[in-house]
């Protein structure tokens, strides 16, 4: 009986891991994306009904994200996150960290000090961002 249990605790372990490595490359993903422009990655990792949230109470939606983009209003330059915390559960994960970010908005360049909460949801195409708010360090 012992060893069942063990082996199951194992199990959950292995999948909660592996679950906690995809978000962990659709974080990095979504980053990368955003800096390379690749609107066809950002598509795919953002949920139809995301709010994406910046430090400056700027709301935006995924079709605001990918036309501002593709436009050049909002143009990352990098984007360097550290303690990065991640929480996963059933089927939704939050993570949070302290990230530096260079960004120009309307061709106006800034560095800027962020705490950053995202919530993902496991979908069937993947882990998508739901939410995102940032507030200034």
């Amino acid at each position: 009986m012992r060893a069942w249990i063990i082996t199951i605790v194992l199990f959950i372990s292995s999948v909660s891991f592996g679950q906690r490595s995809f978000l962990k490359d659709a974080v990095s993903k979504l980053d990368k994306a955003l800096i390379e422009k690749d609107t066809a990655t950002i598509k795919q990792l953002l949920h139809k009904n995301v709010t994406y949230g910046h430090s400056n109470g700027w709301v935006e939606t995924k079709e605001d994200v990918i036309k501002d983009l593709a436009s050049g209003k909002l143009v990352y330059h990098t984007i360097n996150s550290d303690s990065i915390t991640w929480k996963t559960e059933a089927g939704w994960a939050s993570v949070r960290s302290k990230t530096r970010v260079e960004v120009s908005l309307n061709s106006n360049s800034m560095e800027l000090n962020l705490h950053i909460l995202e919530v993902w949801l496991k979908t069937n195409k993947g882990w998508q961002l739901i939410a995102r708010q940032s507030t200034k360090l």
